[in-house]
């Protein structure tokens, strides 16, 4: 586990560095979901309707934001590289670094959901559906976007591709994620949509840093 905290570490300290990355994600992420609020009017069931779907929704495109930086800067000055070629196996390293992305991109959006389900008017257990829900689903975009990352990596323009790549890849997440929210306030229960999510995220740690790991081979050759 050594090496994987190491990888963890280091890259915390350089977000840190950079905190307009973390910024950039949470701020988007507030301000779309206040948005429709204001914009559909103080309607309390139709908010309820909504609000599944407006969060999951804007916490899918706020990680996306951070995906393409995931590898980008170790490739940009060699360091992936020495990764590649230390002893190190590089599925450790790429472990690390997805755990890293996760508690910049995935963490203060599950921290601050509850705050904005407020606005949506959802009660104490639906925002606890929600921040479950949310401790499923984003450890489990992060790993899909991972490989996205890394088989756009060097590519020019490789943005708009990533996007293209792991977007249909979000939409089981953003299916059983809202659904898990929108069950529970129908009074159906959560407890299916959640065991999905979770069964989606226990594949995704076994199988999305071994393709990773092969697709940024195949970016180093």
């Amino acid at each position: 586990m050594s090496p994987i905290l190491a990888i963890v570490r280091r890259d915390l300290l350089m977000v840190m560095r950079r905190k307009s990355e973390v910024l950039t994600a949470l701020f988007f992420f507030v301000i779309v979901t206040s948005l429709f609020p204001l914009g559909i009017g103080p309607e309390p069931t139709l908010l309820r309707k909504i609000a599944p779907g407006v969060l999951w929704v804007a916490a899918l495109l706020a990680t996306m934001l951070g995906l393409q930086r995931m590898f980008a800067a170790d490739h940009a000055d060699g360091t992936l590289e020495q990764m590649a070629i230390s002893p190190t196996p590089l599925v450790m390293l790429v472990v690390g670094k997805i755990g890293a992305h996760w508690l910049v991109s995935g963490l203060p959006l599950v921290l601050v959901a509850p705050v904005l389900g407020i606005q949506f008017d959802l009660d104490a257990s639906a925002l606890g559906v929600l921040v479950v829900a949310l401790l499923l689903g984003t450890p489990l975009l992060s790993l899909i976007g991972s490989i996205g990352a890394a088989l756009t990596l060097g590519v020019r323009g490789g943005g708009v591709l990533l996007s293209l790549l792991v977007l249909p890849l979000f939409i089981p997440a953003l299916i059983f994620g809202a659904g898990a929210v929108e069950a529970h306030i129908s009074g159906l229960g959560a407890g299916g949509h959640l065991s999905l999510l979770a069964a989606m995220l226990a594949l995704a740690v076994f199988f999305a840093p071994w393709a990773t790991t092969a697709a940024l081979r195949i970016a180093l050759e």
